[in-house]
């Protein structure tokens, strides 16, 4: 039941995050969809000085690489109502699809993140277990897939206690989404 099941719900959850619905697993192999209940939602614009929109994944930010998480910047207008930033960081491959980060409870008035954010956050933020079970910023291996790094502006702090499942954060990040945006890389070069 435990590796199998847990593996099943971590699934289903990345693929729900990333198109804002978010299916998790309960109890059991049954789950639940929760839809977000914003009509327009804004749109973040995610960009950074390594990565380009639909370009290669650089080999650096990758299991061949050692340059940690890449260097990510965001800008969305004026958010009043934004209490935190999350960091998604997912992929879908041929062979799997995963969580490889998970940053949350970033200060609002933050726009941007240094290369190898994951070993050095910012202050007051927290990181999930991924899909690996590792805390940080797990780089992805497989050579073709989509990397998708997404933004979500939060209207408050996503609160989970210490080590809290992945799909338990990946739902209070969806249920506090005011605004998203997502820069995609596609294969790693």
């Amino acid at each position: 039941m435990g590796l199998c099941n847990a593996a099943a719900r971590v699934r289903r959850a990345i693929v729900s995050v990333t198109v804002v619905t978010v299916a998790l697993a309960s109890s059991g192999c049954s789950s639940f969809i929760g839809l977000s209940q914003a009509k327009e939602i804004p749109e973040i614009n995610v960009s950074s000085p390594e990565l380009h929109e639909g370009k290669p994944l650089p080999s650096e930010y990758s299991c061949r690489g050692d340059q940690g998480s890449p260097p990510l910047r965001w800008s969305s207008g004026t958010l009043p109502d934004a209490k935190s930033i999350a960091v998604v960081v997912d992929s879908h491959t041929p062979s799997a699809s995963a969580v490889h980060w998970v940053l949350y409870n970033i200060p609002a008035t933050t726009t941007e993140l240094g290369p190898d954010a994951a070993a050095d956050p910012p202050e007051g933020s927290g990181q999930a277990k991924v899909t690996s079970g590792k805390t940080g910023y797990e780089p992805p291996c497989d050579a073709k897939g989509t990397y998708r790094f997404s933004v979500y502006s939060l209207s408050g702090k996503v609160k989970v206690k210490e080590g809290a499942p992945l799909p338990e954060v990946l739902k209070k990040i969806a249920d506090l989404t005011i605004a998203r945006g997502r820069l995609t890389a596609v294969d790693i070069q």
